[in-house]
């Protein structure tokens, strides 16, 4: 069965198999019966969505384990997906829900100031940045973290989210609008 998911996917890279159905069906038919690479494989394709989308919600640093765990759960509960073309909105939607259960079950945090935080204007200037971003209002600051962080394309987005690509143009015009005023407000321009 994986060799015959490897050739699907190599022949295709606008995700869809030889048959026209979407790559993501095939993967996940094929790990229903049993094939563990295709999970590796929805792993591979939707990692970058589940780490974005947790970057616009949760710290940084809780943001890789609770991709891990996302797909572990996705993993045992695979068999509950009903339309199996439709994984990205399912394994978006976990990931947003643990994001909730997340803030739900976190305790006070202790805010760090300029003397406690670390001498790298790099990572502070990003992380200034990224605190913008999650200031946006929750549609613009998903699809902005998606396209700016994890590199995704504005189709990308629309496909992995189930998002029509009209929403994800209008979300990434408005949000970086947004995000390029409070930047500006912060910069003193």
């Amino acid at each position: 069965m994986s060799a015959t998911l490897d050739m699907l996917l190599m022949e295709n890279r606008t995700e869809r198999s030889s048959a026209g159905a979407p790559v993501e069906l095939v993967l996940v038919k094929a790990v229903l019966d049993g094939d563990r690479d295709g999970f590796g494989r929805l792993y591979d394709l939707y990692a970058p969505l589940v780490h974005g989308i947790l970057l616009a919600r949760v710290p940084r640093a809780e943001v890789d384990d609770l991709v891990q765990d996302i797909f572990f759960h996705a993993y045992k509960k695979l068999h509950t997906l009903r339309d199996a073309a439709a994984f990205g909105p399912w394994i978006a939607m976990i990931a947003r829900n643990r994001a909730v259960d997340f803030h739900r079950r976190s305790r006070e945090t202790v805010e760090i100031n300029d003397e406690l935080r670390g001498s790298d204007t790099h990572d502070s200037k990003a992380a200034e940045i990224l605190e913008l971003i999650r200031s946006l209002p929750e549609a613009y600051r998903e699809t902005l973290v998606l396209r700016l962080v994890e590199g995704m394309t504005g189709p990308e987005i629309a496909v992995r989210t189930g998002l029509t690509a009209a929403s994800v143009r209008v979300n990434l015009h408005r949000g970086m609008k947004l995000l390029r005023e409070r930047l500006g407000v912060m910069e003193g321009v």
